[in-house]
């Protein structure tokens, strides 16, 4: 959490108490009918003096003189020019002073800039949280009592088309530990409103890091050969080796995996297969197979574990044979995080790592329902 730095009152030397600044403003407020936002409202008025002494303090410093002061250069200030901008607490009118040459070029609100920076991430927060343009529009109107159109609301949102294009190219670091692959599918309007994956990848960094190594739009259904691509992407972006690949059962993914990577080990989602494994048998023997597998994945070897799995085929194999099949095919892929003590166990066993930022892409993507394109999904997705 970021903490909030510390206010000193410039005649007595002594730190602020800000609580008590802010309840004494709020109080004020109350007693004089203020509101807290939109226009007229107390925020709007600390806003207003916080910018213009910040303009005023701007422009001494360009012409290196004091309001009424001598003036070296021979140029003088010039009065000031009304505008409003839009601010994180609605509009804002300010004066902002000008000098004679016409040289003075403000830095904390730019010469025809109309919104400050804190509105692009207001709206870009509502939009990764599914809101439509027309939506976050209205929430303005709403909140702040000031209207902001839907072209301004896309362009900001457009800004983020290019940076994550520049983010989607960047260089990667030479080598990451473990990387965890997972896709999740979102319904695109193409043509027709149909679910499409978009393959996530998310790296561990040997700082112990988790980087988001991209976000790729897919077409179809989940396929090992779209992943092949994915991860050759990958590679050319500077990932020479890779120790660990963490994923699904897709069919045919190991063997993408090993051909981009030659040397990684793939490790199958544990949890994955615990839950094919209840595919095929009824919901009443789910707890038990639960129970029987447990000693199986929490084996201290591999030797253990398949002695383990051997006393499990023993009781349900002539119930449920897919299940041994299922477990068998597998086995290659379940084993290797078996070698491991328990700390590393826990976080190479399962895609819980990507899960839970799919989870985050979910929630957005229900409330928006589906996306005009493959731009506007990934664009919601670089924002949430």
């Amino acid at each position: 959490m970021t903490e909030t730095a510390e206010m000193i009152d410039p005649m007595t030397g002594e730190i602020i108490d800000q609580k008590e600044l802010a309840e004494a403003l709020l109080e004020q407020a109350r007693e004089q009918g203020v509101s807290l936002l939109g226009p007229g409202g107390l925020l709007a008025g600390l806003k207003k003096n916080v910018l213009e002494t910040a303009l005023e303090a701007e422009i001494t410093e360009h012409l290196g003189h004091e309001r009424h002061g001598a003036a070296e250069s021979g140029n003088v200030r010039n009065g000031t020019r009304s505008k409003t901008v839009f601010t994180e607490v609605g509009p804002v009118d300010i004066d902002v002073p000008r000098d004679r040459a016409g040289s003075f070029e403000p830095r904390i609100v730019k010469k025809r800039q109309r919104r400050l920076d804190g509105i692009d991430e207001v709206v870009l927060s509502l939009t990764a949280r599914g809101l439509t343009t027309g939506e976050i529009a209205a929430h303005f109107d709403e909140v702040y009592g000031a209207t902001v159109s839907k072209d301004t609301i896309s362009r900001i949102t457009e800004k983020v088309s290019e940076e994550m294009a520049e983010w989607a190219n960047r260089p990667l670091d030479r080598v990451y530990p473990v990387v965890f692959i997972d896709a999740i599918h979102v319904k695109v309007r193409d043509g027709q409103v149909r679910n499409k994956p978009f393959y996530v990848v998310l790296g561990v960094t040997v700082n112990g890091e988790r980087d988001i190594l991209g976000i790729w739009a897919g077409d179809g259904g989940e396929g090992a050969k779209y992943w092949l691509g994915v991860l050759t992407e990958i590679k050319n972006r500077g990932v020479e080796d890779v120790c660990i690949v963490v994923c699904d059962g897709l069919k045919g993914l190991p063997e993408a995996i090993t051909t981009v990577w030659e040397q990684a080990t793939v490790q199958t989602c544990v949890i994955h297969l615990i839950r094919n494994t209840f595919r095929y048998a009824p919901r009443q023997h789910w707890d038990e197979l639960s129970r029987d597998l447990k000693p199986v994945y929490t084996a201290p070897t591999e030797a253990a574990a398949r002695e383990r799995f051997a006393d499990f085929e023993a009781k349900w194999a002539t119930k449920y044979p897919a299940i041994g099949r299922l477990w068998r095919s597998a086995w290659a892929e379940f084993a290797p995080f078996l070698d491991w003590d328990a700390e590393i166990r826990r976080v190479i066993c399962s895609t819980n790592a990507i899960e839970s930022l799919n989870a985050r892409y979910r929630r957005a993507v229900r409330a928006r329902g589906h996306f005009p394109n493959d731009a506007a999904a990934l664009r919601n997705a670089s924002t949430s």
